[in-house]
């Protein structure tokens, strides 16, 4: 493989299963290879993936078996605090895309995003510590080099990805330096993905499974179903992998992909980390296999798909797909991985479907059960809580439910935590839940 021409931010299992996985497949796999950066801190991963030259047994974990390939596009693993080699890759040019996987929450700013922007605006090439902030200490690097345009392909699960990371971005850099941020406007193209595939997280017991059935000790392995889907709408400046010699779709308009998977798959998921988790399930498969978990899933399916713009027969076979891959019960995926940071996701997965129910004059128990369980794990039931919210959200779910329902719905949309209707309703739910 050839020096790295792509960067990627969030070094963790999901990058590692789908976007290095859509490399290693791609027919130019040995023009390519990534560096790869931990998000905000260091890790025994980095260590452990350099250790083996970065090469990691992806295991696709079918419901019958287990299947086994060696992933070897990743060329080397960083710690957040390199800061220095993370400038480096940015001034070279032939860096040619940037990927991200920063998740929902790592785009809010706050504290640190402002010593960011101070800290930048004193010294370019400062330390940072937001993912936003470091995208964009790197490409006032690449800017300075004289090095060229590239892509930014943020891989997150929010609606308009590309949108949104173009905004943040052109925020941070306009506060810093108004001629970066027309520099970056010009330079770097925003790309909009949808991206799928479930990874839970590494257990001691995969790691064992590998080392059995490899023979190989691999430290770090990664476990991924075996489906999975990358759509991407943009341009690539500095060119790209042929990722779709491994299926991904590459089209005009996201959209339609990412509300299907929104609201239907990852929906489903946050409907099944709160609620079935109050019922004492620890896992996905295990939530399916309850009769009333699977349907609640079939009641919120019936309200989301409906406002899908995708012909009804697409819509029940990508629920009945759906539904056996909750069922691998080989997955072990856990409903209090899938239960974290709440409040940055139920905005884009749920509200909606919600807006645009009440909008039709309805209100369909579909639509706000997973309001009422997420209100519950907030007040301790289930999953335990893990926000990057927490201390603002978690306060507010304390007392009666019919003061707590209100002041939290009111957090996540104003006009439904005065909607008297979803309030009566969600309170009533988060009753018979608890």
């Amino acid at each position: 493989m050839s020096a790295p021409r792509l960067v990627h931010l969030g070094l963790g299992n999901f990058f590692r299963a789908h976007t290095c996985w859509h490399t290693e497949h791609a027919a130019d796999a040995s023009e390519w290879g990534f560096a790869a950066f931990t998000g905000r801190s260091s890790s025994p991963l980095v260590g452990d993936l350099n250790a083996q030259g970065g090469r990691y047994t992806l295991v696709s974990r079918g419901g019958d078996r287990d299947r086994f390939e060696v992933i070897g596009s990743l060329a080397r693993a960083h710690a957040a605090a390199d800061h220095a080699a993370w400038l480096a890759y940015f001034e070279d040019p032939a860096l040619a895309a940037v990927t991200i996987t920063i998740t929902e929450a790592g785009y809010v700013a706050g504290t640190q995003t402002r010593a960011d922007i101070g800290a930048l605006r004193r010294d370019p090439a400062a330390v940072v510590r937001t993912g936003p902030s470091r995208l964009v200490a790197g490409l006032a690097a690449r800017r300075r080099a004289d090095a060229g345009p590239l892509a930014i392909v943020p891989c997150d699960n929010t609606p308009g990805n590309g949108a949104l990371a173009q905004r943040v971005i052109h925020d941070i850099a306009a506060q810093v330096d108004e001629d970066l941020a027309a520099w970056i406007e010009g330079s770097a193209a925003i790309v909009t993905t949808m991206v799928d595939r479930i990874t839970p997280r590494t257990t001691d017991t995969d790691v064992a499974t590998v080392r059995d059935a490899t023979g190989c000790d691999d430290r770090c392995p990664v476990v991924c179903e075996p489906f999975h889907e990358w759509v991407l709408s943009g341009t690539f400046p500095g060119g790209r992998p042929r990722w779709e010699d491994a299926g991904a779709t590459f089209t005009e308009d996201v959209t339609p992909y990412e509300q299907r998977k929104l609201w239907l798959l990852n929906g489903a998921h946050s409907l099944l980390a709160y609620g079935a988790s109050i019922r004492g399930h620890t896992t996905v498969a295990e939530a399916v296999g309850d009769e009333t978990c699977r349907s609640w899933l079939h009641d919120w399916w019936a309200v989301a798909g409906a406002h899908l713009d995708q012909p009804a027969a697409a819509v029940e076979a990508y629920e009945s797909a759906l539904l056996e891959r909750f069922a691998n019960a080989r997955m072990h995926d856990r409903l209090d991985r899938i239960a974290a940071d709440g409040s940055q996701k139920l905005p884009i997965r749920i509200l909606p479907v919600l807006r645009a129910e009440r909008a039709a004059k309805r209100l369909p128990e579909g639509a706000t059960r997973v309001l009422a369980a997420w209100i519950c794990h907030l007040r301790g039931l289930g999953a335990p809580v893990n926000d990057a919210r927490a201390d603002e959200i978690v306060p507010l779910a304390q007392g009666t439910l019919r003061e707590a329902v209100p002041r939290v719905l009111g957090r996540l949309d104003p006009d439904l935590g005065a909607d008297a209707d979803v309030v009566a309703q969600v309170v009533d739910q988060a009753e018979q839940l608890a």
